[in-house]
């Protein structure tokens, strides 16, 4: 790509954006390890710094060496600020749809509030919807995206932990009756079936490819931040039960499961006390490295608010964290809407409104949408201007306070209790609305 391609645009005051190139991995990893580091710029996190190096010189399945955005003062030569976009695909409810899922957001303190995020967005944005994607996610500090048409509209972690009284402990003599090893490339068509059991539990999810699969298992540097290791969990005889993920280090003075997962038929009672026991040992080996050995406290299952692990080690896992939330931006609506109508109408089947007609008008004050079903489809959704001033219609929502009812973060009834301007007309429209979007937890696993 020549110089005239990665030019984006001419800032002012001596700054410029552009796109990324390889060339740029030594200077943007250096900045990204200092701005992204929780102890502080005169403390770089090399991990951070690993995972931005992994994006600009190795081959990704869904990132291009283009993908970040570059801020650049043209006076230093210096990066001031920066972005990315990291395209995947994920489900609702069973139907695809693209995403773009902007990361690494960061500026320098002396570069800030002068819209150089701003103007990086609305390149991305734009990015995003040439390649097609219908929402945008991202993970990130409270309230900050909001300024950028984000809402936090979905689950975004949640776990429980334990601690070392709470390890089950083997019987004098007795052999550990099962075992987790590193996984390896022809286990991968096995991880990525019980992973896609896994996702049927969550109302969104990501969809993860072969090539994809292969990134996480081989194309990562060893300190990129976001490797997993993948493990496979055997049978005595090497029966394959299940897969596992963790991090390779510790999670402060945790090691946490990232993922888990057995074929079904297979007792979580009976396999987890040994993956628990695999979890803390790992642990311990990690911050006997990093020479933090007497850091590593706990244990624990990072598998978001729900997981059938939790209810065989109920008080095991005293300490809950609770989810956090996903930003989420959906730029168009009534297009999204009707992009998952077949789980809107599938929703309809299974509830006491099958076969239902006519219309439904959710307004959200500067603007609305329309939906009319006939007999249980959704034949038509289209923008639509409530009047007067924004009050008519079946049902209301502040804001974009809409999203949290769509991806299952929140019911009608407690929007209506957080919003006192969230009302809807009568039973008949809390009761469909409760049957096309109900409550639902999700743990997505994000491509990175």
């Amino acid at each position: 790509m020549d110089s005239k391609n990665l030019f984006l645009r001419d800032l002012g005051d001596g700054l410029v954006m552009r796109r990324s190139t390889p060339a740029d991995a030594e200077a943007l990893s250096t900045f990204s390890a200092r701005i992204h580091s929780d102890q502080g710029p005169d403390e770089p996190d090399e991990r951070v710094g690993a995972w931005v190096r992994d994006l600009l010189e190795k081959p990704h399945p869904t990132f291009d060496a283009g993908d970040f955005t570059i801020v650049e003062d043209t006076r230093t030569g210096e990066i001031v600020s920066s972005l990315n976009l990291i395209s995947q695909v994920w489900r609702y409810a069973g139907t695809t749809f693209g995403v773009g899922r902007p990361e690494l957001v960061g500026t320098l303190p002396e570069y800030r509030k002068r819209g150089l995020i701003r103007a990086q967005f609305e390149v991305i944005h734009q990015w995003s919807a040439e390649r097609g994607e219908l929402v945008q996610g991202i993970t990130g500090i409270p309230y900050y995206y909001r300024i950028f048409g984000y809402e936090m509209a979905m689950n975004l972690g949640g776990g429980r932990r334990g601690y070392k009284p709470q390890i089950p402990k083997l019987d004098e003599g007795q052999v550990e009756p099962y075992r987790v090893r590193p996984a390896r490339a022809q286990d991968l068509p096995f991880i990525a079936e019980l992973y896609d059991q896994s996702c049927q539990r969550s109302v969104v999810s990501c969809v993860w490819t072969p090539e994809l699969w292969q990134y996480e298992l081989e194309g990562k540097r060893a300190k990129n931040v976001n490797r997993m290791e993948l493990c496979l969990v055997e049978a005595p005889d090497g029966g394959r039960l299940g897969f596992l993920a963790h991090p390779a280090h510790t999670w402060g003075s945790d090691m946490v499961a990232t993922a888990y997962e057995l074929k079904a038929g297979i007792s979580y009672g009976a396999v987890t006390p040994s993956v628990v026991r695999y979890l803390y040992a790992k642990g311990e080996a990690y911050a006997a490295q990093a020479g933090k050995l007497e850091e590593m406290a706990a244990f624990g299952f990072g598998l978001g608010a729900e997981h059938p692990v939790y209810q065989t080690m109920i008080n095991s896992l005293p300490s809950v964290r609770k989810p956090y939330a996903w930003y989420l931006r959906v730029p168009d609506l009534p297009g999204f809407l009707r992009h998952i109508a077949p789980a809107l109408e599938k929703r309809l089947e299974g509830s006491p409104y099958a076969g239902h007609s006519g219309e439904l008008r959710l307004t959200f004050y500067r603007d609305g949408v329309r939906l009319e079903f006939e007999a249980g489809r959704l034949v038509k959704v289209e923008a639509w201007q409530p009047e007067p001033q924004g009050h008519s219609g079946e049902a209301a929502f502040p804001g974009l306070t809409f999203l949290q009812l769509l991806f299952g973060y929140r019911t009608l009834e407690e929007l209506g209790y957080a919003f006192a301007d969230c009302w809807w007309k009568n039973d008949q429209v809390l009761g469909l609305l409760n049957a096309l979007f109900p409550k639902q937890a999700s743990n997505v696993w994000p491509v990175s």
